[in-house]
């Protein structure tokens, strides 16, 4: 099999990722802890694993879940481990443009080649077992093959969806992370808060240490009735005691479990870093059962890479991405926008968001009255909220905005009018994120070489 019958073979199978904004709309208060709900089960997942040898249990695992800050935790965690001298996979989703993006060993993405024989070796699985899986579960599969192909010492595992039947929960996390604690994926009804909470505790096994990446609250309880080693909340067992912006990023003062940390370099915007970044130290601490060196810390935040985090991918304009895709997300990120950004020109705002996310309040989070320009789009996705019905909210909130289809439309026609000291802020979700990330870069490619 080769790199494109590979690719036309995942897209063969179900992508769960593409239908889930409904599969947890109303998810019950209380739910089994065990057993299919809803069709989910792990039944799949669980049979390909034990065919091809249980490659997941080959290394040491932290396994991370949360409503944001997921992929930012990940890689700082997986850029410490690496700083440590350890051999270390990375499982993220989604990809920015290739799927290969989402599988990574010591910070190299799986190459095609490697991508497309491990897939046809899935494909004849499939065949012998007469099981059919999605294509997270076969794409998750591949990540856990490749990593103990390559003799990973430990795999940074991040969920796709909730946690409880992800595919990733087939591992026996030695760490299992939960950030927080948001409505995505639920239409906010009663008890939203300990129907999520549930179902992201999922993800703890009983030898399992668990870091909480925020205060938790009531919300505790779920965190605490699986039989896990320990529990490690932040504000109480680990505090960010002091985060402060900084040129290129923030300065963080970190009081853990094992060490204090002070004057952190976190070379990313937003308050919200600094305690993703906090967060990592304390679940690498956790799996390691010692304070880390500082120099380490200081070396490895300096190597990671956030891709639509808040990344800032041209000037003159400015243009700013953000895969920012849920009210919580979209306020955090806007928050930080109008802290970091010097306001000099006039700042316009591309926004599009995908279903089951409510069009008024995504806008209200974005703080679209105090922006210069709204342009409403739409990614390339059967899940994408029409442009139309987005301007539409817009305009019921007395914005004039305009609408262009294609976002890679729009950020050619955002970047030709701007000026110099424009500012461009690109965001609603992670897909059109991707869309307009990867068309900047192929059109400053294409200039740089002269095409």
């Amino acid at each position: 099999m080769d790199y494109k019958s590979a690719l036309d073979y995942l897209d063969g199978h179900t992508n769960l990722e593409g239908g889930r904004a409904d599969r947890f709309k109303e998810p019950a208060p209380t739910m089994p802890t065990a057993g299919k709900t809803d069709g989910l089960s792990l039944d799949a997942m669980a049979a390909f694993m034990e065919a091809l040898g249980d490659p997941h249990k080959a290394y040491r695992t932290i396994h991370l879940t949360g409503t944001n800050g997921k992929g930012s935790t990940a890689r700082a965690s997986a850029a410490l481990l690496q700083e440590l001298g350890l051999s270390v996979g990375l499982y993220t989703s989604p990809d920015m443009g290739r799927v290969n993006e989402r599988i990574m060993w010591d910070g190299i993405e799986i190459p095609d080649g490697d991508f497309a024989r491990i897939i046809g070796l899935l494909a004849e699985v499939e065949t012998k077992l007469g099981v059919t899986p999605s294509r997270f579960e076969l794409l998750t599969a591949a990540a856990f093959v490749w990593f103990a192909e390559q003799g990973t010492e430990v795999a940074v595992v991040e969920v796709g969806l909730l946690g409880r039947f992800d595919a990733t929960n087939v591992i026996d996390s030695d760490v299992a992370i939960i950030t927080n604690i948001g409505k995505d994926h639920t239409t906010g009804g009663p008890d939203w808060e300990h129907a999520v909470a549930e179902e992201k505790a999922g993800i703890i096994k009983p030898d399992s240490r668990v870091v909480l990446g925020s205060p938790m609250g009531e919300l505790r309880q779920y965190f605490d009735n699986p039989p896990a080693a320990s529990v490690w909340e932040a504000g109480a067992d680990f505090n960010v005691v002091g985060n402060e912006v900084a040129v290129g990023g923030r300065l963080i003062d970190l009081h853990t479990v094992h060490g204090v940390y002070n004057e952190l370099f976190v070379p990313f915007h937003g308050r919200h870093q600094g305690h993703n970044f906090a967060t990592a130290v304390a679940a690498v601490e956790a799996l390691l059962d010692r304070e880390i060196d500082r120099d380490l810390i200081d070396a490895a935040f300096s190597r990671v890479n956030l891709p639509a985090r808040f990344e800032i991918v041209a000037r003159n304009p400015t243009v700013v991405i953000d895969g920012a895709h849920n009210p919580d997300g979209a306020a955090t990120v806007t928050g930080t926008l109008f802290e970091s950004m010097a306001r000099t020109g006039s700042w316009i705002l591309i926004v599009g968001i995908l279903q089951g996310k409510h069009p008024k309040e995504m806008l209200e989070a974005f703080r679209i009255k105090d922006f210069d320009a709204v342009i409403c789009t739409q990614a390339d996705s059967n899940r994408a909220v029409p442009a139309e019905e987005l301007a539409q909210a817009a305009t019921a909130m007395g914005i004039t905005p305009q609408t262009v289809v294609d976002s890679r439309e729009a950020i050619t026609r955002a970047v030709s009018v701007g000026a110099d000291d424009d500012l461009i802020f690109v965001s609603g979700s992670l897909y059109v994120a991707a869309e307009v990330r990867a068309h900047l870069i192929a059109a400053m490619d294409a200039t740089q070489s002269g095409g």
